[in-house]
């Protein structure tokens, strides 16, 4: 893979997010308006910066904690999955997840999914308690979406998905993304890549124009799986599933369906 030139940006002063677990400020701080940041020179030197931003930086081990402490600062970043590239942050910081959807211009009102680093983490976040012994190791890791119930165990701030009784849970067969989930200890709400209605990305420089907006954006080349990202599957019917989005998985995920004994609804035996 071809070297990526850090392209180095500056960003308003970072507003800690009252509600993330890691957060050291006792205030809440408006969010600020998206505005694009100043360039520097190309030597780096013309302009003073409080805080880099749209740095690339390869998707390796090595850079792992680079990403965690911009999760843990509430800023957004993003990175390769096993689909596409994603903007990533807390789940649980209102400030973060907010700023996502601005940098998407997406609709509050259109749900994000979760990220989190092994399936055993699912059950902190959503009832599963339903389902046959062993499907979920099944289906995940790997490029699948799996939608369940909240459930009144769910550790979610309720401010994610306000009015959501459900939650859509990744866990992407992508090592990064899953090291960063289990280093920051916390489930990363996770989108794709690009703005809302706009062609999903496959390699960074398919939204190069949204960088400035992340801390980093983590570097893994061009994704094999084409831009139909993950197949979305409903569990939350007792031996019932619903495909709600066909993605790069469909008839694998439905042959584990299947051999799992579930029913696509609105068919019967």
């Amino acid at each position: 893979m071809s070297t990526v030139r850090p392209r180095i940006l500056v960003a308003p002063p970072l507003h800690r997010c009252c509600t993330c677990p890691t957060s050291k400020s006792s205030s809440s701080w408006p969010l600020r308006t998206l505005s694009p940041p100043r360039e520097t020179t190309n030597r780096g030197s013309a302009m003073r910066s409080d805080i880099q931003c749209g740095v690339v930086l390869s998707a390796s081990d090595n850079n792992v904690p680079e990403a965690i402490k911009a999760i843990h600062d509430s800023r957004v970043i993003s990175v390769p999955t096993d689909t596409l590239y994603g903007f990533s942050c807390d789940a649980c910081c209102k400030e973060a997840v907010s700023r996502i959807y601005e940098i998407k211009g997406r609709k509050h009102t259109s749900p994000l999914a979760i990220c989190v680093g092994d399936v055993a983490d699912i059950s902190r976040y959503a009832f599963a308690g339903h389902l046959p012994t062993g499907l979920l190791q099944s289906l995940l890791p790997g490029p699948v979406t799996v939608v369940l119930k909240r459930g009144s165990s769910s550790i979610l701030d309720k401010s994610l998905n306000p009015g959501m009784d459900s939650i859509a849970i990744r866990v992407p067969d992508s090592d990064f993304i899953r090291q960063v989930a289990r280093g920051c200890g916390t489930a990363l709400a996770l989108t794709s890549a690009n703005l809302s209605g706009q062609p999903s990305s496959i390699g960074i420089s398919d939204f190069d124009s949204l960088w400035h907006h992340c801390a980093f954006v983590f570097d893994d080349g061009l994704l094999p799986s084409g831009r139909t990202g993950s197949t979305l599957v409903d569990l939350i019917t007792p031996g019932k599933y619903k495909i709600l989005r066909p993605g790069s998985a469909e008839e694998g995920t439905v042959a584990i369906l299947n051999r799992f004994n579930l029913i696509e609804e609105g068919k019967t035996i």
